[in-house]
């Protein structure tokens, strides 16, 4: 605004009122500061404003959705996680303001914040461009991730202990004398790669080595289940277990799998991974690794408020829980 007084003779109070279209400037001068304003891609920080009239209590909610698998907001873990958030942020006098991006564009979550709309971001999932959310970091915008820890990690992040979820997950299908289990996870995602990582080690505190034949790298999109299950098939590997990285395509799994001829578990055993509302009411119910979603809303909450009030936050790795039930 001031750079707009100077080039313009006059007052920054001229320009705010010209850019407010108040009839106290008159025609010409006010066209005058608006072309200066278009040309100079000039825009009012909605947040700027705020600040200053201390009404800004909104922050966002970003979700990066990976084009190439067409993931939908619908998905159970994300409601679960913005209704976690919604109760966190309302505990705290906040309003949320949700979004999705593409997730190959995950640096776009910085909008909110950069146009005044929000204090701050919450991002669900860090996705593969971890280089992106780091330059976000060196630039000074406040978020939050949920996700894993990576190296030379610039951003915090709030997630699971997800090896030992993995590992958690895989002991459990071993001490039911299960060796042959199949892994369904997309290893190119932070988390999923924790998670096959415990499985590996639990394999090897068994003397066992991880069969690539029982690796389906699936995305978590619900079809992806019985394609992964078709996959297995046209390999024509056997096995007794399956660790799926999240509850849904467990599900969908167990599905193809009843087509099949087998039976769950007998034939084989099968764990999850999130503990979704549904999964306790799914037949069978399903064995899965809980998450706490409400410790981590509210700690991602905290780690933001922190952030934007100037200060560093650390990162926050949150103990996972083995729910046994019926499918395992």
């Amino acid at each position: 605004m001031a750079d707009i007084a100077r080039l313009a003779g006059v007052s920054t109070s001229t320009v705010s009122r010209a850019l407010s279209h108040s009839p106290l400037v008159n025609q010409e001068t006010r066209d005058r500061i608006l072309d200066l304003a278009r040309s100079l891609n000039y825009t009012i920080n909605i947040g700027a404003q705020n600040l200053r009239l201390q009404q800004n209590r909104t922050v966002a909610v970003v979700i990066p959705i990976e084009q190439a698998t067409r993931q939908q907001l619908s998905d159970p873990f994300f409601l679960s996680m913005l209704g976690s958030l919604a109760d966190a942020l309302s505990a705290q006098g906040f309003d949320i303001l949700v979004s999705r991006v593409d997730a190959d564009e995950v640096d776009a979550a910085a909008a909110p914040f950069d146009g005044g709309r929000a204090i701050g971001v919450i991002l669900i999932g860090q996705g593969r461009h971890h280089d992106q959310l780091n330059k976000m970091a060196a630039r000074g915008v406040p978020f939050v991730v949920w996700g894993a820890q990576l190296p030379q990690q610039l951003y915090t992040t709030v997630g699971g202990d997800n090896v030992t979820g993995g590992r958690l997950a895989t002991e459990r299908l071993l001490a039911q004398g299960r060796r042959r289990i199949a892994f369904f996870g997309d290893t190119s995602l932070p988390e999923v790669e924790q998670r096959y990582r415990g499985y590996v080690e639990a394999l090897a505190a068994h003397g066992l080595s991880p069969d690539p034949q029982l690796h389906v790298a699936s995305s978590f999109l619900p079809e992806s289940g019985g394609q992964a299950v078709a996959e297995l098939a046209r390999r024509g590997v056997a096995y007794d277990a399956l660790f799926a990285s999240s509850d849904l395509l467990a599900m969908k799994s167990i599905h193809a799998m009843r087509e099949q001829g087998k039976d769950i578990p007998a034939d084989v055993a099968v764990v999850g991974y999130d503990d979704i509302e549904l999964s306790s009411y799914f037949h069978p119910p399903l064995t899965t690794v809980a998450q706490p979603r409400d410790v981590a809303a509210r700690a991602l909450v905290d780690a933001l408020l922190v952030l934007v009030d100037g200060r560093s936050a650390p990162s926050v790795q949150l103990p996972t829980e083995l729910i046994v039930r019926a499918s395992a």
